[in-house]
């Protein structure tokens, strides 16, 4: 059977909440529907929900994640950080997560052996994390600084690099103790301090913010299920997209899927999968649609060969930095036609690498006047700058 990239691009605009008709009603169902958002800048967060939902505004991001705590940030796939609903954290946890805080674990370990700090580092650093969580349940939340004050352990100094060089450098060890116990599972990424720009986070036990931690299903079941939300959403993909979005090995990406038994299909000559009952052809709406989407777009993100929604070489040099982050986006049914970047006044501004026509240069200066209004006066600056953003914004 072949699903063609018109096929691909109508399941984009419907799945992934971007055609005005299938806009989402809240950011946790965004959130649920796209599996995961990057987090690691948190205005990603953000505007990605509000690209996908027809009245949301930051303060509703803000509820889902702060009050009604729908939503949690957590570390997940490729070691990155995600905000993923509630109920599917025990999910990422066990298929991604768990194995990450062992190696980090052992890393933690070593280089505390290896700087002197303690001839059993893994003794030391069970002990300073139980002070840390013991100073962390006094207080119910702290930042990072705060905690280092309670526990002078957390003050101790690693050194990496060569000493002679500009990428040398000497770190207090308590961002790499809160990332082993965030990992772990033991606390969580609570409000930051300042706007909701900020990544400075207050540190909560993960029990008190999000009450008892339910069973975690074991890694292969949730490996499983972890897979099945992704391809319903993302798919028909390639075992390799998958294989790139989560981090696993070939070997865990092939086990999960054979479970799945999902039926192969022609993508252009190209060889992909489908879950078995989802080969119906996709019903959008004719409306077309633009889309501004900012760096790191779990849209953006969800395929490691992107040729069917994205330009040629020099397209992509321009909207991705050296390292294969996306910048900022503008999309057109279903394909990346530029990039945006909003300015130090305020304007969201837009650049086309190809002519979309009259209607469409409309629809994009009207989602760029949209995006606009919603940020109000905060300033955006992407973690991850591309050649197309930083032109724009100077």
């Amino acid at each position: 059977m072949r699903m063609d990239r018109s096929e691909r691009r109508a399941r984009l605009a419907v799945r992934h909440h971007l055609a005005p008709s299938a806009a989402a009603a809240n950011p946790t169902d965004v959130a649920r529907r796209l599996v995961a958002l990057h987090s690691t800048d948190p205005a990603s967060v953000y505007l990605a929900c509000l690209a996908r939902t027809e009245a949301g505004d930051t303060a509703s991001v803000e509820r889902a994640l702060y009050d009604e705590r729908s939503l949690v940030r957590m570390l997940g796939m490729r070691r990155t950080v995600f905000v993923v609903p509630v109920e599917l954290a025990p999910v990422v946890h066990s298929a991604c997560t768990r194995a990450i805080a062992a190696l980090e674990r052992r890393k933690l370990v070593q280089l505390l052996e290896q700087a002197g700090i303690a001839p059993d580092g893994a003794k030391w650093l069970s002990r300073v994390e139980d002070e840390t969580m013991a100073a962390l349940r006094e207080r119910g939340q702290a930042l990072g600084q705060e905690l280092s004050e309670a526990v002078p352990d957390l003050r101790a100094q690693l050194s990496f690099g060569d000493e002679t060089k500009k990428w040398a450098a000497v770190v207090a060890v308590t961002s790499r103790v809160l990332f082993v116990l965030a990992a772990d599972g033991r606390i969580v990424r609570g409000k930051p301090r300042g706007s909701w720009i900020s990544s400075q986070y207050r540190w909560v036990p993960r029990d008190d913010w999000l009450g008892e931690a339910p069973p975690e299903p074991p890694s292969d079941v949730a490996r499983v299920e972890l897979a099945r939300r992704w391809l319903a959403t993302f798919g028909p993909a390639t075992p390799a997209d998958l294989r790139w979005w989560t981090g696993w090995t070939a070997g865990d990406t092939k086990r999960a899927l054979a479970e799945l038994h999902p039926v192969e299909v022609d993508l252009d000559g190209v060889a992909g999968i489908v879950l078995p009952d989802d080969l119906a052809p996709t019903t959008v709406s004719a409306q077309p649609w633009a889309a501004l989407l900012p760096a790191l777009d779990p849209t953006v993100m969800g395929w490691s060969e992107r040729s069917w929604f994205l330009g040629d070489q020099q397209q992509r040099a321009d909207l991705f930095d050296r390292s294969g982050n996306a910048g900022p986006t503008v999309w057109w049914n279903g394909e990346v036609v530029g990039g945006w970047a909003q300015r130090r006044d305020g304007e969201v501004v837009s650049h086309l690498l190809r002519d979309i026509g009259a209607d469409g240069r409309g629809a994009v200066d009207t989602a760029a006047q949209r995006l606009q209004t919603s940020v109000g006066e905060v300033r955006i600056t992407p973690r991850f700058r591309t050649p197309i953003e930083r032109e724009l914004s100077a």
